[in-house]
């Protein structure tokens, strides 16, 4: 089961008579307590920049050959008999137009260019401001977003994109009212069908208000030793608030915190309740999130494109939950799952384990694994998660909460009090970081599939700057680089998302995906290739064509010790008819280490 693997933290446990049962049906959130609060810091961040700053120029573009791109006097002249002035010539061979007064809008002046047949193009000389930090008075703890050592590099993505256009269901213990979040909530639902466990009374309903997840010593039933589960007096945890503070929490406002895509909109999904959360509910959030249909649950009028799971269980992923997150998967939706806290091999927690999801290891603010987290082969990448004390920490003590992730919070105890903020620590911390850094992305580029999505974050990351045992997949994530890498991601790549898994030095397996596309493919042919594989030297990969052709893409080395292949591939295969089967081919040529082909897409055009 899930919940902070160290002596002395709030430990939210699977609550059933029976755990050998409830096991396969109850999942916890997979965060941490909050620490005390700290003294709250002043704010000398400054204001917002304006929406849209004034301009005092036009930057004009004349065909090639015609008179006003190679002579001056002929660009003046026109220039004047539009009612303007040159400024300048520019080295490219554009001129600058003065407008003659500063203004927000000079559609008048940008239209009689456009009408000109000797224009190629017009633009306002717009001006640049210098980036500021924004002015949310929590800002300064939010070492996760902007921190050189292991931050996620977020400020540098916010001039490319803010997640406008974009919901992220956040399925989890529902929300508590705050006002950080309040102008970001579309409905949701809750999906909780106990109700005595829902708090409610009355089961499934439109409302996902987090009713409060305390529960008092043994409640829950008892262990497989005959212990009481808890162990321990639990208060509210209000962790699906904390997860939406950091994907989408209000920013420039002055207040509190910033979100990593703060024009996102989140849609809260209650499913964890008293004593968890039961696989069923959950896959037909999965579902109903996605667009997809729920018996008696109305049709999601915004459905997500992307979902956040910050929960988990110890289990093989069901049935259940593979065919929910293929659904929404193939609905187009990015499912983003939290790997776990026990510290142990990912690959057996749920829905961490599924497949087609992106699976998020913690790391710590100096770059390391955070020591709770789970690893393995399985992890697609690591973010922020935090790491507030050691295990060998006093019990119950806090002795960093400085290095926890703070986000959107409440005060209360069982039920809703005073809306705050609190640092968390958790991989249910880390996951909302690549929920919002696929947010921006989606929102920069709309038809990004969820498997594009996944490779953009995984091939753009960067090391991990400190140390990983076991797996934390393709290192620590990098918003600023993955939103700058968006616009040489495929438009028009075909895919397969289906897992293969490679025997230990055996036949070559392959995986398929079949073209429709007429005339021959391209010399400049892109493979995109993600591969989970301890030790990568042992791989040979080749992309076969339809008529049996294959082009080498990877050859095998006994040097090379790393994990996976995440990569693209150019290959020219323009003597190849688009239109047929196309296999990406691997074989595992040494023995001692295994792995699968996650995914692999492929641009013929």
């Amino acid at each position: 089961m899930e919940g902070p693997h160290v002596t002395g933290l709030r430990r939210t446990s699977l609550c059933a008579a029976a755990v050998s049962a409830a096991v396969l049906s109850i999942v916890t959130p997979a965060g941490a307590a909050p620490a005390q609060p700290q003294a709250q810091p002043d704010s000398t961040q400054p204001g917002p920049a304006q929406a849209a700053r004034p301009f005092e120029r036009l930057i004009v573009g004349y065909k090639p050959g015609t008179a006003e791109a190679m002579s001056d006097s002929a660009a003046s002249d026109d220039v004047r008999s539009k009612g303007k002035s040159l400024h300048r010539r520019m080295s490219g061979g554009a001129v600058v137009v003065n407008l003659g007064v500063k203004t927000a809008n000079a559609d008048a002046a940008i239209q009689a260019f456009k009408n000109d047949p000797d224009v190629a193009y017009v633009e306002p000389d717009l001006l640049m401001q210098p980036f500021a930090d924004p002015n949310d008075t929590e800002y300064s703890r939010q070492w996760d977003l902007f921190e050189a050592t292991a931050g996620m590099n977020v400020p540098g993505a916010w001039n490319s994109s803010t997640g406008a256009g974009v919901t992220v269901a956040v399925i989890d213990t529902g929300y508590v009212a705050h006002s950080d979040l309040a102008s970001k909530v579309v409905a949701g639902y809750d999906f909780v069908s106990d109700s005595a466990r829902a708090r409610d009374n009355n089961g499934r309903d439109a409302n996902p208000a987090d009713e409060g997840d305390w529960v008092a010593r043994g409640e829950c039933g008892v262990d497989a030793q005959g212990n009481p589960v808890p162990a321990s007096d639990q208060s509210s945890s209000w962790h699906g608030t904390h997860v939406a503070g950091t994907i989408a929490a209000a920013t420039n406002n002055g207040k509190g915190i910033a979100g990593i895509a703060y024009d996102a909109k989140i849609q809260p999904l209650r499913v964890l309740a008293k004593c968890g959360g039961a696989t069923s509910d959950i896959a037909d959030a999965i579902t109903w999130a996605s667009g997809g249909t729920v018996s008696g649950v109305p049709a999601n009028a915004t459905p997500a494109k992307v979902i956040n799971m910050s929960l988990g269980g110890q289990s093989s992923c069901s049935t259940t939950y593979q065919n929910a997150i293929n659904g929404a998967v193939n609905r187009g939706t990015t499912v983003v799952v939290a790997a776990g806290n026990s510290n142990l091999n990912v690959a057996n927690f749920t829905p961490a384990n599924c497949n087609g999801v992106i699976t998020v290891a913690a790391s710590s603010r100096e770059g390391n694994k955070a020591f709770y987290s789970n690893y393995g082969t399985r992890i697609d990448i690591a973010a922020p998660g935090g790491e507030t004390r050691r295990g060998t920490d006093t019990p119950g003590t806090i002795t960093t909460p400085q290095n926890g992730i703070w986000s959107t919070l409440n005060a209360g105890a069982t039920t809703p009090g005073a809306e705050n903020y609190q640092p968390y620590q958790g991989t249910s911390m880390a996951a909302p970081h690549i929920a919002g850094l696929a947010a921006l992305l989606i929102a920069k580029k709309p038809s990004l599939t969820p498997a594009q999505v996944k490779d953009l974050i995984k091939i753009n990351a960067r090391a991990l700057p400190g140390t990983c045992s076991g797996g934390c997949g393709a290192g620590l994530a990098d918003a600023a680089k993955t939103v700058a890498a968006v616009d040489s991601a495929p438009s028009t790549g075909l895919e397969n998302t289906t897992d293969v898994a490679i025997p230990d030095r055996g036949a070559a397996v392959t995986s398929s995906i079949t073209s429709t596309l007429s005339g021959n493919a391209s010399s400049a042919t892109k493979v995109g290739v993600n591969i989970v594989h301890t030790y990568r030297g042992d791989l040979v990969i080749d992309l076969v064509a339809p008529d049996g052709t294959a082009y080498r893409l990877k050859n095998s080395s006994s040097s090379d010790s790393a994990d996976n292949v995440v990569a693209t591939y150019t290959v020219n295969a323009s003597s190849e008819v688009a239109a047929g089967t196309w296999k990406l081919r691997v074989q595992d040529v040494y023995s001692g280490d295994t792995g699968y082909v996650d995914s692999w897409n492929l641009t013929l055009r």
